[in-house]
């Protein structure tokens, strides 16, 4: 018998000025689950959050030593695949995510939104899983 074991291989990357906060807003408002958060006070030297169909993200406050230090704080945008996007939406809007696409039907078979987090960065939800 042949096991296989499937590790992330994509991790998006985000800066936040408030990463603290950030990770906070994450769980509560998308369901993403705190893997890993390293750092004192604060300052969020490394975050790991594990998104619940596979996958995650990383985050950490600005620093200078960090490769995307020229990133500014709260830039970037990423699609996740979720199975019920209604529910997701409502969350988000009552967590205080700021909608920028309504829930709607798109002609690929996809339903999904867009919304953005309190600093910025762009969330895309829909049932598209890609071909």
């Amino acid at each position: 018998m042949t096991t296989s074991t499937q590790s992330t291989c994509v991790w998006p990357t985000f800066v936040y000025r408030d990463a603290r906060a950030a990770i906070r807003f994450l769980v509560d408002a998308f369901g993403f689950a705190e893997k890993a958060v390293y750092g004192e006070g604060g300052r969020v030297d490394h975050a790991e959050l594990g998104w619940p169909k596979g996958g995650g993200i990383m985050l950490g406050s600005p620093s200078e030593d960090s490769v995307i230090s020229d990133l500014p704080p709260g830039t970037g945008s990423v699609y996740l695949v979720v199975d019920d996007p209604d529910a997701l939406h409502e969350r988000a809007v009552a967590a205080g995510a700021t909608i920028v696409r309504g829930l709607r039907d798109e002609d690929y078979g996809s339903r999904g939104f867009t919304c953005r987090d309190p600093e910025g960065v762009f969330w895309s939800f829909g049932t598209y899983t890609g071909s």
